[in-house]
């Protein structure tokens, strides 16, 4: 299989992974899509080899987070302020479901740090110490920031009146 075809099957695979991290870091569609141009960029320069479909998803994680990362820490960024209205933007076709698109607005008011670990945690999937794998942090700290988040997450869904949906058996 040519090179052209297996990117294309990893765009086709990852793509929307990776945009929904770099969403959920940074708050910005455009920051978020230029993150999604990098990483490919990164998988036809680099070419890499990935030994199972697990350690392929774990490579796209981790070279997203690090793009966020730089992308967050850059000198142009510190200097420049988006629009209000541009800064919470995000595409309807990126969700579902209404309710996922609410909960994604409710995750990007929480600190970058929070959001990463929930996102990895409860839409991706991970272990805790797989996170912290990704993440170059310690378990523990993956499992801190998880509680922690937890709660600012609950908070901030009481603040806004978030009306909770009881199971079909209790109805």
């Amino acid at each position: 299989m040519d090179t052209n075809r297996q990117v294309e099957q990893l765009f086709e695979r990852y793509s929307d992974m990776v945009y929904r991290i770099a969403i959920s870091y940074g708050n910005h569609v455009q920051m978020a899509e230029d993150i999604v141009q990098e990483v490919f960029l990164r998988v036809l320069r680099h070419s890499p080899s990935f030994q199972n479909p697990e350690h392929e998803k774990a490579w796209f994680v981790r070279v997203t987070i690090n793009c966020c990362k730089s992308t967050l820490s850059s000198a142009w960024l510190k200097r420049v302020q988006p629009f209000a209205e541009n800064a919470r933007e995000l595409s309807a076709e990126t969700f579902c479901h209404e309710e996922e698109q609410e909960l994604y607005e409710t995750l990007g008011k929480l600190p970058a740090k929070y959001r990463i670990v929930l996102y990895l945690r409860y839409f991706e999937e991970y272990q805790v110490n797989e996170i912290a794998a990704m993440l170059h942090i310690l378990p523990n700290t993956v499992s801190k920031r998880l509680a922690r988040a937890k709660k600012m997450l609950k908070q901030e869904l009481s603040v806004t009146d978030y009306v909770t949906v009881k199971p079909k058996a209790e109805l």
